[in-house]
């Protein structure tokens, strides 16, 4: 009896971060190139009470044996990269990826780290940064006076130079994909790292070797489905719910023996 005890509370726990998983993804749903997860589970070891084809006392062999799940643990929560819906701002330094890839964006220690969020702004010197204020690589400063920044979708970034009446290029957006972008590690302020389950980054112009292309003046939005989460919740905790139940009825049940009298 105490086994069921012990199960039902790995049942408990796998709901728990379950629900943490929900939260999170329900609480960024306004987040920029947020891309939702999704908890996978697995089963734990079984106690092999009887091995299947062991002869009885008789001599016939058993066809099925007799095994006792001892729980379940999650096995992996997984980032779900599916394409958010764009968003128009009208603001010129919003820039979103349609289709495949992630922005680069350079760290103060020099690493690169990726990006799906397209929100741009600019530092005090002119360079295109990030929200958080980290520099988008490849680097892209504006000249003092530039008007009418513009973003094509292949990538080419032009202004307005004074006193010009054809648009300068000044710069280049390059995108970067990985093999398995789900082996990603997430550092949270809407950027991932590079891992070894991610493989090496490639890169690629917009448009090119199966690299999106950008929209300007567009944000991608979280691809997280209200509707989805609200009944994984109501799955979550009805499962939690049940789950408990398992732990009163073993507990009822333990009281039960050790009321017993001879």
């Amino acid at each position: 009896m105490i086994r069921s005890l012990r199960t039902a509370a790995t049942g408990m726990e796998a709901m728990q971060l379950y629900m943490d998983n929900i939260s999170n993804n329900l609480s960024n749903l306004h987040t920029n190139g947020y891309k939702r997860t999704r908890v996978e589970f697995q089963e734990l070891m079984y106690q092999a009470i009887r091995e299947p084809g062991v002869r009885n006392f008789e001599g016939s062999m058993a066809p099925a044996g007799i095994e006792v799940g001892l729980g379940v643990k999650p096995g992996a929560t997984m980032r779900v990269f599916e394409q958010g819906s764009p968003n128009r701002t009208e603001n010129a330094m919003d820039v979103a990826i349609s289709g495949e890839g992630f922005f680069q964006i350079t760290m103060p220690d020099g690493s690169i780290n990726y990006t799906r969020d397209g929100g741009f702004k600019l530092s005090s010197d002119g360079t295109l940064i990030t929200s958080s204020g980290f520099i988008v690589h490849p680097q892209v400063t504006l000249p003092e006076g530039a008007q009418e920044f513009q973003v094509e979708p292949d990538g080419r970034i032009s202004v307005m130079l004074p006193g010009e009446v054809i648009s300068t290029d000044i710069g280049q957006f390059e995108l970067v994909k990985f093999i398995n972008p789900a082996g990603l590690r997430s550092l949270g302020g809407n950027l991932f790292g590079e891992t070894s389950a991610s493989g090496v980054p490639v890169a690629a112009l917009p448009g090119e070797d199966g690299m999106g292309t950008l929209m300007h003046k567009y944000v991608e939005s979280s691809n997280v489905q209200i509707v989805d989460e609200m009944v994984s919740m109501i799955a979550a905790q009805r499962a939690y719910e049940i789950v408990s139940k398992a732990i009163t009825t073993s507990e009822e049940m333990l009281q039960t023996a050790n009321n017993l009298k001879r």
